[in-house]
């Protein structure tokens, strides 16, 4: 998938997090791209500053080991990826999180899903991260089969009333076609319709429509959205294997069935915006979408969104400590 060039990666510092650190060193790689390994360090107790600085030494090693041992599972060899970290405070570890990729012009930021008591959805750091952070945004689950057999799938809406809709839903389809080459080379395209009115006008006895004229009501809906979807595609100029699954009903319910009932492992979507307006960006739709989920997400901003995290000022720093590979 070569498509960015400035790589963040998001760490806890002290759970395995192989699984996604082999997606950011493979995209790194593959992309020719550096790649910034941020280290969200836990509080430390106030009571023994003298210790801080050697117990970020210690998550420092721990991560450059486990970056090593990932290189060589996943054979990459040593400097054939520019690796950079850093550490930062988690008392607002999402305003450090984007401060970085404003300072340092990231156009990805990857992190491994936060774990969770179930197996759905994500937690606080991952949806802050989804609604306030200007650039895309892949949340990594573990992957249980080979490159090869990666199932990748994108969501998009052809009829959304938001300006920069269209934009957005090919930036999306051209992306996860780059994706879904890359593994598989199938590309899974969802989208939804629905004809909400039908059981109200087939149940009302004063609308004196016949069954016949509301079918035909009913069924040009759906080829207007489904003609509105060819559009799209044809538009995005992508090429290569698809399915294209033309669902009706609620997206909410059918998009996170789709995704088990097919194993997707991927799922590309645009979360709904009015750009602009900082932070307006999850709508209920997508919430209830992406707590839905157990695959990994990849999250795309609708051009012009403008993040409620402001950037820093010229010559200050998101804070943390620096380390050079």
């Amino acid at each position: 998938m070569r498509h960015y060039h400035n790589l963040l990666y998001v760490s806890h510092g002290t759970m395995d997090e192989t699984e996604g650190l082999k997606q950011a060193l493979n995209l790194a790689r593959n992309n020719g791209a550096p790649l910034k390994i941020l280290i969200v360090r836990p509080a430390f107790p106030d009571k023994f500053p003298e210790h801080r600085k050697k117990y970020e030494e210690s998550l420092l090693e721990q991560t450059k080991t486990l970056v090593k041992a990932t290189q060589a599972a996943i054979k990459i060899e040593a400097g054939s990826v520019d690796i950079s970290m850093a550490l930062v405070g988690d008392k607002t570890p999402t305003i450090n999180i984007i401060q970085h990729v404003l300072q340092q012009g990231h156009d990805l930021v990857i992190k491994e899903a936060t774990p969770r008591d179930k197996k759905s959805g994500f937690k606080a750091i991952d949806m802050d991260l989804l609604r306030k952070c200007p650039v895309p945004v892949w949340l990594c689950r573990p992957l249980n089969q080979s490159r090869q057999h990666i199932q990748v799938a994108v969501a998009i809406d052809p009829e959304s009333q938001e300006p920069s809709a269209a934009h957005l839903s090919r930036r999306m389809l051209e992306l996860s076609r780059r994706l879904a080459d890359s593994c598989s080379g199938e590309l899974h395209i969802i989208a939804c319709w629905d004809y909400e009115f039908e059981a109200y006008l087939r149940g009302n006895m004063w609308i004196k429509t016949s069954d016949d004229e509301i079918t035909q009501t009913v069924l040009k809906a759906q080829n207007q959205h489904r003609a509105a979807l060819d559009e799209l595609i044809k538009s995005s100029e992508i090429v290569g294997a698809q399915h294209i699954h033309h669902l009706r009903g609620k997206a909410t319910t059918l998009i996170p069935d789709l995704v088990q009932d097919k194993g997707i492992d991927i799922l590309v979507m645009g979360t709904v915006a009015r750009t602009g307006i900082p932070g307006f960006i999850i709508g209920n739709t997508a919430e209830n979408i992406i707590q839905k989920l157990t695959c990994s997400l990849i999250a795309l901003k609708p051009q012009g969104f403008v993040s409620p995290v402001k950037a820093l000022n010229k010559g200050e720093y998101a804070g943390g400590k620096t380390v050079g590979d």
